[in-house]
């Protein structure tokens, strides 16, 4: 018998892979916060499943995803993101990865973790919603980020932003991780 998951989810062994054990799950790692934030910013105007499976190569691309790293990238490794054709290759995008590096650690310094600061939002509290592309909460946390310096942040990218590192719960009724 086949598990029921979501709707969105195609018969792509790496949707399933994500919906099944990413997708929803409260993370309060800093490192994988920052990943997910990153991807999710590349993924503007794009479908998710170019994204996922394209991860490896911006893993690869971006040093594993070390904000500290990324935050001092420069001309020379800005052209070669550019240049590499297994990661989406737009410079306004690269741009907003290295200046979210930077106020994501100001972030961290002001708040003692990234954790502390996106997860205040809601006090520590899992959001159950309806199935939608953006919120009063995502769009007040878009405007903060914004606010502090961050791109590509708007409340569409923060709201599956939100769905993706767990705080805001949108499996579907009738979907195995409802």
């Amino acid at each position: 018998m086949t598990k029921k998951r979501c709707s969105w989810v195609s018969d792509d062994k790496i949707y399933i892979k994500y919906h099944d054990e990413e997708w929803g799950v409260p993370t309060h790692d800093d490192h994988e916060l920052f990943e997910m934030l990153v991807l999710e910013s590349f993924q503007a105007g794009l479908s998710w499943i170019t994204i996922l499976k394209k991860r490896e190569n911006f893993r690869k691309a971006f040093d594993d995803f070390d904000y500290v790293k990324i935050s001092q990238y420069g001309e020379d490794k800005i052209n070669e993101l550019q240049n590499n054709k297994g990661i989406i290759r737009h410079k306004l995008k690269i741009n907003a990865a290295i200046k979210n590096a930077k106020v994501f650690m100001e972030i961290q310094n002001e708040f003692g973790s990234f954790d502390k600061y996106i997860w205040g939002f809601t006090d520590s509290k899992i959001i159950k919603a309806e199935f939608k592309t953006e919120s009063e909460l995502s769009k007040t946390i878009s405007k903060d980020l914004k606010k502090r310096g961050m791109s590509f942040v708007g409340p569409t990218i923060i709201y599956s932003y939100l769905e993706s590192i767990g705080i805001i719960d949108n499996h579907q009724e009738d979907c195995f991780k409802f």
